[in-house]
């Protein structure tokens, strides 16, 4: 049986472990099983992970951050230009996020960050946009930056094909079948959203990069620079860091599979204050399933005793938080 727990300096020394991917992706025989089973135990503890071996291409991500740090330096009302509206789609100004509704501090400070979200790209005549289906709209590209658009779409293409393949082992770390949830992520809703973090060496009080908060969505597949910046909380309340190992993924559960797993696998806070002397990029992949999923607890997630936490919404359209 393989082996899925790297050896690292970086693990051994926090919760969050760091797992080789790469057999199950290859279809190895028994790979599944330890890799469900090693997901489970950190779902159940920190909620965060660090996949390594994941077969995305080292230059794809590079050529974001790359791509990213440019559109970033353009001038303000170049950026405004592509501000996001109705469809969370776009440019996301300093000053336009204030988590106000945080786990864990009664936050009033907006985030000391800068973003701009991609979604699945659709032409202007796709049924969705025609029929104006509710959170679906089209991309907002920068003008004269065509190495944007398709650094950002071969990015899409590749995260999207590689995180539906680790859904089944979600599944079976819910002690599910594999193919549990194969029907609502046929077309999955997935969100890139590229973050800058300028340097913020000296925060007051209750001032971060990203407040606390926790993600809506199913799994966050995360790429961000070496400098670092992310916090994670645990259950007894430490701050801690994932291991930065270079050509991986910082991976964490949201809201919806927490909804699923009636809890069982929560969604963690986190945080992100870049303490650097220089800026700070990082690009959160948001895999959620198909728009129009029904989000509800699983059989193995309740029971006579454990009754199905109906705290949350019921489909894959909410995305506020993201």
């Amino acid at each position: 049986m393989p082996d899925v727990l790297l050896d690292t300096a970086a693990h051994s020394a926090g919760r969050i472990p760091v797992l080789d991917i790469e057999p199950y992706l290859a279809g190895e025989p028994g790979a599944l099983t330890p890799l469900a089973a090693a997901i489970a135990r950190t779902c159940e503890d920190t909620g965060f992970l660090v996949v390594a071996n994941h077969g995305v291409p080292e230059h794809l991500p590079e050529r974001v951050f790359a791509e990213a740090a440019r559109f970033f330096a353009l001038p303000v009302e170049d950026k405004l230009a592509l501000k996001i509206g109705e469809y969370n789609i776009g440019y996301l100004p300093f000053g336009g996020q204030t988590v106000r509704h945080s786990p864990v501090n009664n936050n009033t400070r907006p985030n000391f960050s800068e973003s701009f979200y991609i979604t699945r790209e659709r032409a202007p005549d796709h049924p969705d946009i025609v029929n104006k289906k509710p959170l679906i709209g089209l991309n907002r590209w920068p003008p004269g930056m065509p190495e944007f658009r398709a650094a950002m779409l071969a990015y899409y293409a590749a995260m999207q094909a590689m995180t539906r393949r680790l859904v089944p082992v979600f599944a079976a770390a819910l002690d599910l079948p594999a193919d549990y949830f194969d029907a609502a992520f046929a077309e999955p809703n997935c969100t890139i959203r590229l973050i800058h973090y300028p340097p913020h060496p000296d925060p007051e009080d209750n001032e971060f990069g990203f407040a606390p908060h926790t993600d809506n969505n199913f799994i966050t597949f995360l790429a961000q620079s070496a400098l670092p910046g992310l916090e994670v909380r645990t259950a007894e309340g430490e701050w801690i860091r994932p291991p930065a190992v270079p050509g991986t993924f910082v991976v964490n559960t949201g809201a919806m599979l927490a909804r699923y797993s009636n809890d069982r696998f929560k969604a963690t806070p986190h945080r992100v204050v870049n303490r650097n002397d220089r800026s700070r990029y990082a690009i959160p992949f948001f895999l959620g399933p198909n728009h129009d999923a029904l989000v509800d607890c699983v059989p193995t997630c309740t029971g006579p005793t454990t009754r199905p936490n109906t705290s949350r919404p019921p489909t894959a359209r909410s995305r506020s938080g993201y």
